[in-house]
């Protein structure tokens, strides 16, 4: 069985050249992002993460822990570890809350930021896992469109596994929530968004929310706190 790590810890200690990728010593700015976000290189998009890790998502309606699991879709899981390490989501709001569905978010607050990582979409994989009740799943809108945004099943969507659109087939999983569950269902959801509100956030950001709809719920932090080899 594979050794359990404190991922903080070890990051300190021996680690490969794609965790030391990813070590550099941080700038945070007000939100909880590292300024290391406003500067991709071609290491860190595509270093790889731990086979499995677990990030702690701290919200506005409390934390959860969610377990990756890289063999489930690799070049999505690298993605994710590295815009969690780093803080993207702190901040970012739970924008699309649809009971007995999905709970979506994505978008950093910040436009600057969302268009610079929406330059850097990922290559589509195949489904291997299913979209049962609490697996995160990368939300996508064709071909080669995974960036940032994410989605938490709140219930059994087995048929997302196939689902067929805009020229690609099926939203693969990246990890599963294994703790905590019960926070995702007190996301508030009494909103009914126009269509339109994703390109109004990546416009407006953060302040098109906070005035539009301000009881919508947020991220606060997300933290690695451990990782598998």
């Amino acid at each position: 069985m594979a050794a359990v790590v404190e991922f903080r810890r070890a990051r300190r200690g021996p680690a490969s050249a794609a965790v030391l990728a990813l070590a550099g010593a941080l700038v945070v700015t007000a939100c909880g992002q590292s300024m290391t976000l406003y500067h991709p290189t071609p290491e860190m998009l595509t270093a790889h993460a731990p086979d499995s890790f677990v990030v702690r998502v701290e919200t506005s309606e409390g934390s959860f822990d969610i377990r990756m699991h890289r063999d489930w879709s690799p070049v999505a899981v690298d993605r994710v570890f590295h815009l969690m390490d780093y803080g993207f989501y702190a901040g970012a709001r739970i924008y699309r809350m649809i009971p007995e569905f999905v709970a979506q978010w994505g978008f950093s607050g910040d436009p600057v930021l969302d268009s610079l990582w929406g330059e850097h979409s990922i290559v589509d994989e195949p489904v291997v896992a299913s979209n049962l009740r609490g697996v995160v799943t990368f939300a996508r809108s064709g071909p080669e469109t995974r960036s940032y945004t994410l989605f938490i099943n709140l219930v059994d969507n087995e048929r997302l596994d196939t689902f067929a659109g805009s020229g690609v087939v099926g939203y693969p999983p990246i990890g599963v929530i294994d703790s905590n569950i019960e926070v995702i269902d007190g996301f508030y959801s009494a909103y009914s968004l126009p269509g339109s509100v994703q390109d109004s956030i990546r416009i407006q950001g953060n302040d098109y929310l906070r005035r539009e709809y301000p009881q919508m719920d947020s991220i606060i932090s997300t933290r690695v706190v451990h990782w598998w080899r």
